[in-house]
């Protein structure tokens, strides 16, 4: 069972991640070979001021 986590800025409507969660799964049925229903997609909303690059915050 594919497990595919997707870190991003929050601000995307439901419907980006929604046909974000659909492309992917599309692609693991495609190029991996798993089944869709058997594949999941977590879509985690992350703040900008919590990512840091090179000990530096992102934002």
């Amino acid at each position: 069972m594919p497990i595919v986590r997707v870190l991003m800025y929050p601000g995307r409507t439901q419907q980006q991640k929604d046909d974000l969660a659909k492309a992917i799964t599309d692609a693991v049925e495609t190029i991996a070979k798993a089944k869709r229903d058997q594949t999941i997609v977590i879509i985690q909303e992350v703040r900008k001021e919590e990512y840091y690059v090179g000990a530096n915050r992102a934002a």
